[in-house]
């Protein structure tokens, strides 16, 4: 399979016309004709992704987080951008890039968030678009299967992602039983007031600072944080399915390890 025929099953999955215009997804680095043997998946291109996506012979990179996100002035070793991009390049490996469309795309980041941890989603937390008719946008709100405690909740997500920790603020101030949750996997700072807005109780979600989180609980909204990676690295073996099924097993599919670039000491 070529490159160019591989981003066209990308775009039947999630398309990037449903990413934010602030966004950079897509094929960044690569040929279009370039042959596709082998893929490698992660959720950021480190170095270490990097170096490995080189050592084992991929064809293709492909992350959830771009590499690539500002415009470049200059592409070198002196960064970590630039010495990135170089390795890349001289590996002859195409790089490609699934974010915010894959954060809005209908049954991708938020269907599986919201999935997870067995919420009936109403709809997008914040609406960014229409897709077919049908409201899309950034994260899920709605209804969990049963009422839990705030502590319940969270640790049902610290279970269901499969995290070392989460944090909590709210959980002393909201007392009732939480029905109504909304998730934002990601830096969840700016989705607070969206949470607000629509009613939930608790908002999951990752990134969260100091002043965001108290002023969430004034609003009597508690805040679960799982991470930024702690909840989407649910990215890589979803994509992993998809294109052994994409590609009808042609192509060799290898996704990263889950590995927690943060730990509590």
């Amino acid at each position: 399979m070529i490159c160019r025929e591989l981003m066209g099953k990308l775009e039947e999955l999630a398309p990037l016309s449903l990413a934010c215009e602030w966004d950079n997804p897509g094929l960044l680095l690569g040929r279009g004709d370039k042959e596709i043997k082998k893929i490698m998946i992660a959720l950021d291109a480190t170095d270490k992704v990097v170096e490995e996506a080189v050592s084992m012979g991929a064809d293709l990179l492909l992350t959830h987080h771009p590499l690539i996100f500002k415009a470049l002035k200059k592409v070198n070793d002196g960064d970590y951008i630039g010495r990135r991009i170089i390795k890349l390049i001289q590996a002859d490996i195409c790089y490609v890039a699934m974010h915010t469309n894959f954060d809005i795309a209908p049954g991708c980041m938020a269907d599986l968030a919201a999935k997870r941890l067995g919420i009936k989603a109403e709809g997008p937390l914040e609406v960014t678009g229409e897709e077919d008719g049908i409201p899309v946008g950034v994260g899920k709100v709605g209804t969990l299967e049963r009422a839990m405690t705030v502590r319940e909740l969270a640790g049902m997500v610290k279970e269901r992602f499969g995290l070392p920790f989460v944090t909590v603020y709210g959980m002393e101030q909201v007392t009732e039983l939480v029905t109504r949750v909304a998730v934002s996997p990601g830096a969840g700072g700016s989705m607070i007031s969206h949470g607000i807005a629509s009613g939930a109780q608790v908002l999951v979600t990752g990134d969260i600072g100091h002043h965001g989180g108290i002023d969430a609980v004034a609003c009597k909204m508690a805040i679960i944080d799982g991470g930024h990676y702690g909840l989407e690295h649910i990215f890589m073996p979803f994509m992993e399915e998809y294109l052994k099924k994409a590609t009808e097993g042609a192509v060799e599919i290898v996704a990263e390890d889950i590995s927690f670039p943060v730990q509590v000491v």
